[in-house]
């Protein structure tokens, strides 16, 4: 054996060139290695109109194929990533980048979805908050005719949300839901309940943009409680002015009044007339 590594010039020099391309490859394998590890992530960018503010928890899992589990915890979990944006009282844009494969506690995790919890303010007073969720699902592999990464390198999903406003309580105040509905590439509405759907191997290097715009235009929480007149609406009275359903049901002659949000009682919203 020890002549076979030593016997004859010829055979060493061989030997020393192919164990030199031998190293050569795995340290050009090794970094490309690396280099690929450091390229696994993307920027997310969030598009907030006035007043609004963003929870976003970025969610990881152990990836295809991989038998190690995590322990289920209460409190900060690792595997979870939340972020907090404040209100704003302009339109802003931030952004966070996202690692899309993690590592805990030994176990190769990958990005698996991401949440969004928005408030948004639709008057001076403290409780004048409204709120929504919104989801982004980070896949293998698409189906369908989801579109993917376009050539801009920036893949955008659009929420729409619009205050809907309703009255509550013995005194019939004025109070506002919020809701964000999904929209497609061409600014349409989706089912409720749609979200987001990324393929990860565009994602690397990328962009990832959620957009949420406002219509300006409210609208009844409820069918049946309200009419339309000029101005604005008025609440049906129901039953009586107790009545806190108050259904209209057919009856558009009688109405109740409202408390506006600042304190003022009036018989049509908004405009208080």
């Amino acid at each position: 054996m020890n002549g076979w590594w030593t016997s004859g010039a010829g055979r060493g020099s061989s030997l020393n060139r192919w164990m030199g391309r031998v190293l050569l490859i795995a340290c050009v394998t090794w970094l490309s290695g690396c280099a690929g590890k450091a390229a696994q992530s993307f920027t997310l960018e969030m598009d907030l109109p006035a007043d609004f503010k963003v929870k976003t928890a970025a969610n990881y899992s152990p990836g295809t194929g991989e038998l190690c589990t995590l322990p289920r915890r209460r409190g900060q979990r690792p595997e979870r990533k939340v972020f907090f944006t404040e209100y704003n009282s302009v339109a802003t844009r931030v952004s966070y980048v996202l690692p899309l494969n993690e590592t805990v506690e030994g176990c190769p995790l990958v990005l698996r979805s991401i949440e969004f919890d928005f408030y948004a303010k639709w008057g001076a007073r403290h409780s004048d908050v409204g709120g929504d969720i919104a989801g982004i699902s980070i896949r293998d592999r698409l189906e369908g005719d989801v579109a993917g990464m376009p050539e801009s390198g920036v893949q955008k999903i659009h929420r729409q949300c619009r205050w809907y406003f309703r009255t509550v309580g013995p005194v019939h105040a004025i109070t506002k839901i919020l809701l964000c509905r999904p929209m497609d590439s061409v600014r349409q509405p989706q089912k409720k309940g749609a979200g987001g759907v990324v393929q990860r191997h565009q994602l690397p290097g990328k962009k990832l943009r959620m957009g949420l715009t406002v219509i300006d235009e409210e609208l009844p929480a409820f069918d049946d409680r309200w009419i339309a007149v000029p101005g604005g609406w008025k609440r049906c009275r129901g039953q009586s002015f107790e009545d806190l359903a108050a259904f209209c049901a057919g009856n558009t002659t009688e109405f109740k009044p409202i408390k506006m949000p600042d304190g003022r009682i009036c018989d049509v919203y908004p405009t208080c007339q």
